[in-house]
């Protein structure tokens, strides 16, 4: 029982981390906002205990060679697709950058979630809300960009 409770409660993290670094999205009129940032991070942080629960199933078998980090680098890689997608081309200009990089560092989050380390997801889902809050404030007020 204790067991389920910790999952529930890691992809209950991970909804929320995502579901904050989305709302700031949400609310400058992006594309990929609260449903986005969330799935990502909740979708993240499921293969990632999925990959080590496989992982501590194949400990110990003969002839079973099983790397969790694959896992990892499946999600960097599959998040680099949704971030393609995510990212326009309109003369003289690129969209869609900040939320591409902002769901592959929400992957991360979910990632590290997965693996236990909150302390990391908590400090970088903070880091990546001051990012996407203060920075696009400073870059508006200093750099007049819209």
């Amino acid at each position: 029982m204790d067991y389920q409770i910790q999952l529930i409660l890691q992809l209950g993290l991970a909804l929320i981390l995502g579901a904050v670094l989305g709302l700031e999205r949400e609310y400058k009129g992006k594309e990929a906002g609260l449903q986005t940032y969330s799935l990502v991070t909740l979708g993240s942080c499921l293969f990632t205990i999925l990959a080590f629960k496989f992982f501590s199933f194949s400990v110990g078998e003969a002839g079973v060679s099983f790397d969790p980090s694959r896992i990892v680098q499946a999600i960097a890689i599959g998040i680099g697709f949704i971030g393609a997608g995510a990212i326009i081309y309109r003369q003289p200009h690129v969209e869609g950058i900040t939320t591409a990089a902002g769901l592959w560092c929400s992957a991360a989050i979910g990632v590290a979630v997965g693996a236990k380390l909150y302390f990391l997801a908590l400090l970088t889902a903070l880091l990546a809300s001051i990012i996407l809050i203060g920075f696009g404030e400073l870059e508006r007020r200093f750099f007049k960009k819209e």
